[in-house]
């Protein structure tokens, strides 16, 4: 099932719709999960997860969410900038760059969520589990850890961004200071003895 909502520019997918019973005391209580994914096909996507006693109002708060909370995909033409592989609970995604009119190599979870993000050529292998909602969160994952490849003086490489933040996180170490007095206190003691 696909939606497109040409005032925002927004194209909604429906992934995954499902039917919630719930026990009460005057009887069972039915509402409906939906898993939505929208995108702006132009490097932007997001998934949203709406629950409600009606469908309808259920797949308007999942696309909500999905736009509040949408990702940026770096992108080199029309596919990804390297390889990618991700695991995700028990999901297990794999994404490869492909040449110029390969298209969309992917099963139904992975495929709406790169088609919302306007990539078009793309290879990719679901290797974990086959719950749809689970490789759909697992894509949206693989995307956040794309990085740009940027050129430096005719090399290639690659911008760090997560190395360089864990190393900011990390306090100094006090270790080297702390060595030389443990020396000069053991020559003292030497010294004392002699």
């Amino acid at each position: 099932m696909q939606e497109f909502i040409p005032e925002t520019g927004y194209e909604e997918k429906i992934v995954q719709v499902n039917r919630v019973s719930k026990k009460t005391a005057g009887g069972n209580k039915i509402g409906f999960s939906v898993l939505v994914v929208v995108g702006d096909k132009n490097g932007r996507v997001g998934v949203g997860l709406g629950k409600a006693p009606g469908v309808r109002d259920a797949i308007s708060k999942g696309a909500n969410y999905a736009k509040k909370h949408m990702i940026s995909v770096p992108m080199v033409e029309t596919t990804i900038p390297h390889e990618v592989y991700v695991k995700r609970g028990a999901a297990k995604v794999l994404l490869k760059p492909a040449s110029k009119g390969t298209g969309v190599i992917a099963g139904g979870a992975v495929r709406a969520v790169v088609e919302a993000a306007g990539i078009r050529d793309i290879l990719s292998k679901v290797l974990g589990t086959s719950n749809q909602a689970s490789n759909v969160y697992a894509t949206l994952k693989a995307l956040q850890e794309l990085v740009l490849i940027q050129k430096d003086k005719n090399n290639f490489t690659k911008t760090e961004q997560k190395a360089t933040s864990e190393r900011e996180r990390k306090p100094k170490n006090s270790k080297k200071a702390k060595v030389p007095a443990k020396r000069a206190s053991r020559s003292q003691s030497d010294k004392n003895k002699g």
